[in-house]
């Protein structure tokens, strides 16, 4: 028998208490924290929740920088119940003393019950819901609740402004019952489209899903109600995937999911695109979804996808996809955003739950889902929402819209911060896939159809039929629409059948205008086609096209006609400056043509008043070209020439407008203004079925008025007196003078309105299409052929001025024809005064070397006195002579001059020079001037 040995036993005991003391010591010195999470672990999104709290609290626990703290997570699964969830919340604080609880219900009801129990017991609560209210009302109320959520108010701008960017004019909304949120959703959402000019027509609710027994049934009954609605552009504005499954069914089933249709997800649906099935993809083709944007090239987003999909392929392998999405990102980053809080107040502090939520509400880090930090219990960073299109089996991105910079197809990062790279507030992007495989806009709107054509009011009894005529065919019995509004309208549609059809049917309305336009509000018509005057208060219920003729209501009344011929009708034809030009020009050129003849001509020598005389009767005379005096200067027949033309224009023009003033009769009209009508409470006659009427009670205040039917029944009632005035639309009044041109004038101002123009359905996309169309027919002069047409100019109007009134020739108009009489005659005054200088210098220096030297100092005024005497004298002549030395002294002439040389001096000093004993020769030159040039 072998010997014990002890020693051996001792040390192995030894190491095993110390090995199961420092497991103990391991054990004590990890506080655990338990927390708890309510969420539909049935459902996607429960799932990808449960799969990112796991991954978060696992990486936590492991984390060797926290302080001795593990992280315990209760799950509970979510219930039809809301009273159940709200025990199962209670059950998760008071048994299992949970420091958290997240909840991932989809619906603000469940929310808040469940925060009332954070609020009552101090546990921060943990929410992916948007509150309805304003998030200082959600402190007050739920100070323990925080929002991993951003405000609901920046997806409704992202929706509204797709909207805009499409001009879409009515929208339906459609959304899953719910008492608090989304009701208030619709109401900040019909505010915004308000803002944008965007009507919401119809609100399709839908009941909770889970208190359907029968969904389908449900569902198909709403949804046949919208086929009986214009707008074809649908929101989702919130709706469980169970719920919306039926809803794009049954949608497709009926042809809303067809061409001119679009549809708008939030992202209540837009962010699970990445989960749902191929059928349910399938029949949302086209459809526009607003996606939570977050980064996914990060370092840290790829190592937690990695996690993600291993861990949830292997929990649920029978779901087809593995991509994590928003709802993951978010709950893992409200897990992170708990640890960082008790692991930064430690052991001691981190039971302490107001700390604690105070210390979530003051996280600043980046998550996986963006930006973590919280002004009043929400984000306070704006969200970046993906704009994406549903095409084949998965969704193609179009580009990004946030409220710092609208839309954008890229991102940037700079400082720090996600910015859009040229963004804009319109939705610019390309290649979007609309239902239908439809390569244009849609229209959202309900197109008409060869079942369903458009329904064309068209006014069956109208006071001026060239605009509307509508008679019955007695051989067919059939309606016949003949008018310039028809032809407009048909000219519409040829430009309008480039891009689409448009069946359509007219049908006559045989009440008032008002009526008429009230039948297109209430949806009996869907347009009218007619003289419709665009007036403030009917914008109000339909939507007017671009006017096709101009309106305003005018007042017609009878002429008197003034003959009498007034004493100074014969200065009519000219105006006051026309008649002050004139006499000016006509002046001038009269000093112009006597400075240049009166050297050289004889007749118009002699004294100063013969001059004068010979001069005015010149130019007075050639205003009738009746002129008979010599013209010797061709300066002076440049001046006359274009005189003579000058005379010519303003004869003929004078002629003839003081003709037409003579022969035309002058159209003076009964009544000149509406002031008289209100004094005297004369009668006046309109058109009972349109809007005059009521504007002539209301507004101009006349009480006694007359209907008029017909267009021909105006001038019988004119003519015999019942009624002293007719206020007609220009539109019509321009119909009426053209055919009774001088027997009616317009007196009194204009009062204006929009114009006249075809009405639709407010909000039908029609109306724009139809505006553009008009201004192409204006553009091409196809309005005005129209025009010229219908409302040709009757034979016995021909020439003839409604007015009567032939307004005087003005300045404006001859203004260049004495310019240039002006400019001529002065540059040949210049030239001619240039030539008398040059020739008096020349006479001089033909003698300089034989006679006196003449003085060289003479001033520029002595220079132009001379050349005023030598113009003006008859005939001057230079006297040459020798002079003796004592004469030459007298005369101041230098007397070392040569004896021999011959000195000029004027005919004023030859008396002085002249000796007559003397026996010196003497030589007079006379210098006849009979050509000046």
């Amino acid at each position: 028998m072998s010997k014990f040995k002890p020693f051996p036993m001792i040390i192995f005991i030894l190491k095993a208490c110390i090995f199961m003391s420092l497991v103990t010591v391991k054990a004590t010195a990890n506080e655990t924290i338990e927390i708890g999470a309510i969420i539909d672990l049935n459902s996607r999104i429960g799932k990808e929740q449960k799969t990112a709290i796991n991954i978060a609290v696992e990486n936590y626990n492991h984390d060797r920088t926290n302080k001795k703290q593990l992280i315990t997570v209760h799950f509970r699964n979510t219930s039809k119940d809301t009273i159940q969830d709200f025990f199962t919340a209670e059950e998760l604080v008071e048994q299992n003393h949970v420091k958290m609880i997240v909840i991932g219900m989809q619906t603000w009801e469940e929310t808040a019950l469940i925060a009332d129990i954070g609020k009552r017991h101090q546990v921060p609560i943990i929410s992916f819901v948007t509150a309805s209210y304003t998030p200082e009302l959600v402190q007050l109320k739920w100070p323990f609740l925080v929002q991993m959520t951003t405000s609901s108010l920046d997806q409704i701008s992202c929706t509204s402004s797709i909207v805009s960017s499409y001009q879409w004019r009515k929208v339906i909304v459609i959304y899953e019952d719910d008492m608090y949120s989304d009701s208030s959703m619709l109401a900040v959402l019909t505010e915004t489209l308000k803002g944008h000019g965007v009507e919401v027509e119809h609100q399709l609710i839908l009941p909770q899903f889970s208190s359907l027994s029968d969904p389908r049934e449900v569902v198909r009954r709403e949804v046949v109600k919208l086929l009986q609605k214009q707008s074809r552009l649908f929101i989702v504005l919130r709706s469980s995937v169970s719920t919306a499954n039926h809803l794009f069914k049954e949608a497709k089933e009926i042809g809303l999911m067809g061409r001119d249709s679009a549809w708008i997800l939030a992202d209540s649906l837009a962010d699970l695109l990445d989960s749902v099935d191929t059928a349910f993809i399938s029949s949302i083709q086209g459809a526009l979804g607003i996606k939570n944007h977050y980064p996914e090239a990060t370092k840290s987003f790829r190592h937690f996808k990695g996690q993600f999909q291993k861990i949830f392929r292997s929990e649920y392998p029978m779901e087809d996809h593995s991509e994590p999405g928003i709802h993951a990102l978010k709950a893992y980053d409200s897990i992170t955003a708990f640890a960082k809080a008790v692991n930064s107040l430690g052991t001691k502090s981190s039971n302490d739950s107001v700390l604690t939520k105070n210390r979530i509400l003051s996280s600043n880090f980046t998550g996986l889902s963006g930006n973590i930090s919280f002004v009043n219990g929400v984000l306070s960073h704006p969200p970046t929402f993906r704009i994406v299109n549903v095409d084949g089996n998965r969704y193609n991105g179009l580009g990004f819209w946030s409220s710092m910079f609208g839309f954008s197809k890229a991102l940037v990062a700079e400082n720090g911060e996600i910015i859009g790279v040229n963004g804009s507030h319109i939705m610019k992007f390309s290649m979007v896939k609309w239902p239908g495989e439809l390569k244009r806009v849609p229209k959202g709107w309900a197109m008409p159809t060869d079942s369903k054509p458009l329904i064309i009011g068209v006014p069956g009894r109208t006071s001026f039929e060239k605009f509307v005529k509508v008679e019955t065919v007695a051989e067919t019995n059939e309606m016949k629409y003949t008018g310039f509004c028809i032809d407009l309208f048909k000219e519409v549609l040829k430009i309008l059948e480039k891009n689409y059809t448009l069946p359509y049917e007219f049908e006559p309305y045989y009440g008032s205008y008002p009526d008429l336009v009230q039948q297109v509000s209430n949806g009996t018509y869907d347009a009218i086609v007619g003289d419709i005057t665009i007036l403030a208060e009917r914008t109000k219920y339909v939507e007017f096209t671009q006017p096709f003729a101009e309106s305003g209501l005018t007042m017609v009344v009878p002429v008197k006609f003034d003959r009498s011929n007034k004493a100074w009708m014969f200065l009519k034809p000219f105006t006051g400056n026309m008649w002050i030009a004139t006499g000016a020009v006509l002046v001038y050129t009269m000093l112009v043509v006597w400075f240049m003849e009166h050297q050289s001509n004889p007749e118009f020598r002699g004294r100063w008043k013969d001059q004068l005389g010979t001069a005015m009767w010149f130019t007075f005379s050639s205003l009738f070209f009746a002129h008979r005096e010599n013209i010797k200067s061709n300066y002076t027949k440049t001046v006359v020439v274009v005189w003579l033309f000058l005379v010519f224009v303003l004869t003929s023009s004078y002629t003839a407008s003081l003709t037409s003033m003579l022969t035309v009769p002058r159209l003076e009209p009964s009544v000149k203004d509406i002031g008289w009508i209100k004094r005297t409470n004369a009668t006046v006659g309109c058109d009972g079925d349109s809007f005059v009427k009521d504007y002539l009670r209301q507004v101009l205040k006349l009480q006694n008025i007359k209907n008029i039917s017909n267009q021909d029944d105006y001038p019988k009632e004119l003519k015999s007196g019942n009624i002293k005035a007719a206020f007609l639309e220009i539109p019509y009044q321009k119909v009426f003078l053209r055919e009774h041109c001088n027997q009616y004038v317009v007196a009194g101002p204009n009062y204006r309105f929009g114009g006249l123009a075809f009405a639709f359905q407010k909000g039908s996309p029609l109306a724009h299409d139809v505006s553009e169309a008009i201004l192409i027919l204006t553009q091409d002069g196809t309005l005005n052929r129209l025009e010229e047409h219908w409302f040709a100019l009757s034979k016995n109007c021909d020439n003839v001025d409604p007015t009567g009134e032939t307004e005087s020739l003005t300045l404006e108009s001859f203004w260049g024809l004495y310019l240039v009489s002006g400019v001529t005659s002065t540059l040949c005054f210049l030239f001619y005064v240039y030539h008398l200088f040059r020739k008096s210098r020349q006479l001089t220096g033909a003698f300089r070397d034989n006679i006196v030297h003449p003085s060289t100092d003479q001033s520029f005024w002595t220079k132009t006195a001379g050349i005023i005497r030598y113009n003006k004298n008859d005939k001057p002549t230079v006297t040459l002579r020798r002079v003796t030395s004592s004469r030459a002294a007298g005369l101041g002439v230098d007397q070392r001059a040569d004896s021999r040389k011959w000195h000029l001096v004027s005919p004023s000093d030859a008396a002085q020079i002249f000796d007559g004993s003397s026996q010196h020769p003497q030589l007079a030159i006379e210098l006849g001037n009979s050509r000046s040039d």
